[in-house]
């Protein structure tokens, strides 16, 4: 075995210094700000703090109060078809209930109908993952290989088109509004595109290319749960067909919480509508195809306005003025040791 033998320097010669450049980085002698905390700076700092967010959280709640909003829970006053639904073999059979309403006053301005679902969970991680993107960007891929399972093929092998379990369980209720005027029946007219993300409609979602897209979605079937394939999802708009539906798109973007909303169409303000919906009878014509008595969900149509501050949710408000309040709060109990720190030190010296 080798004798380690260490290197002693010679006597003369200097040893390499451990200490880092005198530098002013190395040295840590950069300028820097240090700020001398006093009772004036944190007390100031907590209550301007306080009266920013109270300000801003009263004015948040002043406007989602200003939202004008009508919510109707059709889940119930459509129960014969709600029962008809719970069998799938009548997926086929349709089935249609008209529900009125009176607007006791105008709704000016841009109106947008939402539906609304309760006690359904998008949110389960399978679900989310169910899903093939390179499929929804018009790609020619093997879902197989995808989570889409097992809403990825039939027994015979042919491939869904969308597939996935958040396309195979679209929305696919149809609403429409009608206006009674006079004892009659206008249809309120409403936009079905438009409503979507830009990214998703541009970027995210796209059709195969092809001159025809029925062609394009040969040797696919539709999802199980589907009435139509993705190329008739909209028989009256081409453009609106496929993988870039606006019901579609919308509908693939999940919702974090069990209740949620979903845009479904925008008041097209035209003729009669041009300055919103008027007061008088409205009726809401729904074909009932989505089921939710397995799952004890509900559903809803709601009618809503917006604001500068978005729509009707009050919770960015409330968490403002919850925030304002602490700080203010926290303003006044320093405040109060600090005085009875000060009379302490004062009687002190005193003596």
């Amino acid at each position: 075995m080798k004798n380690k033998t260490s290197v002693v320097p010679r006597e003369g010669e200097a040893q390499p210094s451990r200490c880092p450049d005198n530098s002013a980085f190395k040295q840590q002698r950069l300028p820097a700000w240090k700020p001398q905390l006093t009772i004036g700076s944190v007390l100031s700092s907590f209550f301007l703090t306080g009266a920013f967010c109270l300000t801003v959280g009263v004015c948040l709640v002043l406007s989602a109060n200003s939202v004008r909003e009508v919510q109707i829970d059709y889940s119930d006053k459509c129960s014969n078809c709600s029962k008809l639904r719970e069998n799938s073999s009548n997926w086929n059979k349709e089935c249609h209930c008209s529900i009125n309403f009176t607007l006791k006053e105008d709704i000016l301005g841009d109106v947008f109908m939402y539906y609304g679902l309760q006690n359904f969970y998008q949110n389960h991680r399978r679900y989310v993952k169910s899903r093939s993107d390179a499929q929804l960007l018009g790609r020619n891929v093997n879902i197989q290989r995808s989570y889409c399972a097992p809403f990825s093929t039939y027994r015979n092998g042919t491939p869904m088109a969308p597939c996935g379990a958040i396309a195979n369980s679209m929305f696919n209720d149809t609403i429409d509004l009608f206006y009674n005027y006079n004892s009659s029946m206008i249809q309120v007219p409403l936009l079905k595109t438009g409503n979507s993300w830009w990214t998703d409609k541009n970027v995210k979602f796209r059709n195969p290319e092809s001159s025809n897209l029925s062609a394009a979605f040969a040797g696919t079937a539709r999802p199980p749960y589907w009435q139509k394939p993705a190329y008739l999802l909209d028989e009256e708009d081409e453009r609106n067909n496929g993988y870039v539906n606006d019901d579609f798109i919308i509908w693939m973007r999940v919702s974090a919480f069990a209740t949620f909303r979903n845009l479904y169409r925008r008041l097209r303000r035209v003729r009669r509508f041009a300055e919103g919906l008027p007061a008088g009878n409205y009726t809401f014509r729904i074909s009932y195809n989505f089921p939710v008595t397995k799952f004890k969900g509900r559903k809803h149509v709601i009618l809503s306005t917006v604001v500068w501050s978005g729509g009707s949710n009050p919770f960015l408000g409330i968490a403002y003025l919850v925030s304002g309040t602490a700080a203010t709060l926290a303003g006044f109990v320093i405040t109060a040791i600090h005085l009875k720190l000060r009379k302490k030190k004062t009687y002190f010296q005193k003596q």
